[in-house]
């Protein structure tokens, strides 16, 4: 599969990434406190993970109800081969992603033969039996508690503080969001969009449905995998919960809320479901139901999600 095309770097349909560039470029500027600091890094990490699940979901109509044992699997990587043996960073980073990179290779052809709700549970049990494994081995993993992460290290270069971690948070989100554009703009991106609208159809027309599937299945974990390892070392604390269903869902309402088969969407979703409980946490006590109240507003009012439904209103493109 293609994932860069020959497109020129900043064609009309990349003015969003220049937009996006520019933003977190200019927010240090205005950004007062630490607080406001780890908000951005945390939407920026979230927004790396959603925009891999989006195009799983939203370009490739295909359902994933465990992609945070994915997640976990990267940063109990980072976590166990840091403090047990005493391993660099980046190459434990790399290590947890190669690992999940086979792990969705083996599990990416039986699970995705199936469709629809079978296929949702499938991916569903997937990821519970991750978080169960890292659970059950407290020997390494800390157990339910959890265990700590070594801080994180860019070729002998300690990055610590709020200037440096927004650096590596937001060149990454840079980074991905241009791939994932350049990715859907190239004919492997047109193929899986073609999977989505029909998959029969994308066979006849001579589309390896089943291998573009696979391809783009072990794609979305090892991206996940990498933003789970910089979110552990960021953190500096894990635990299973990092991997569990409830992970899993708010990824999964961050790409719908945000707009499926949209890259800049996927960005909208994690901001507004990050920031929404740090908004919301004066209702004291509520917060859960005025949060449930504002995401079934907006899928009554914008069905397609935030970023599309706004996009198809003032006549833009949506990517």
């Amino acid at each position: 599969m293609t994932i860069f095309s020959n497109a020129t770097l900043f064609p009309a349909r990349y003015k969003g990434l220049a937009l996006l560039a520019l933003t977190l470029a200019l927010l240090p500027l205005v950004l007062p406190n630490s607080f406001y600091y780890d908000v951005v890094i945390r939407i920026a990490l979230n927004a790396i993970v959603v925009i891999a699940l989006n195009l799983l979901m939203g370009y490739t109509g295909q359902i994933s109800l465990g992609h945070a044992g994915f997640l976990g699997i990267g940063a109990y990587a980072s976590a166990i081969l840091t403090t047990h043996f005493n391993w660099m960073p980046l190459p434990a980073m790399l290590t947890g992603a190669i690992a999940t990179g086979l792990l969705a290779f083996v599990v990416a052809r039986p699970i995705l033969k199936l469709k629809g709700h079978t296929l949702a549970m499938a991916t569903l049990g997937l990821g519970m039996i991750i978080s169960i494994i890292l659970s059950n081995e407290a020997q390494y993993t800390g157990g339910p508690d959890g265990m700590a992460v070594a801080e994180f290290s860019l070729f002998g270069q300690s990055i610590s503080g709020n200037s440096g971690w927004y650096s590596v948070a937001a060149t990454a989100l840079l980074l991905f969001t241009g791939a994932a554009l350049n990715l859907i703009d190239s004919p492997g991106g047109r193929a899986l969009q073609a999977i989505h609208g029909s998959e029969i159809a994308a066979r006849v027309a001579g589309v390896d449905t089943t291998k573009l599937k696979v391809h783009v299945f072990v794609l979305s974990a090892v991206v996940a995998s990498l933003a789970g390892s910089l979110t552990a070392h960021y953190v500096g604390f894990v635990t299973p919960g990092m991997a569990g269903f409830f992970q899993s869902i708010e990824l999964v309402t961050m790409v719908v809320t945000g707009g499926m088969a949209s890259v800049f969407g996927s960005i909208a979703g994690a901001a507004l479901l990050t920031l929404l409980p740090q908004l919301l946490s004066a209702f004291e006590g509520w917060e859960t139901v005025v949060f449930g109240v504002i995401l079934m507003l907006t899928m009554i009012f914008m069905p397609k999600g935030l970023v599309p439904t706004l996009a198809q209103r003032f006549g833009k493109g949506d990517r």
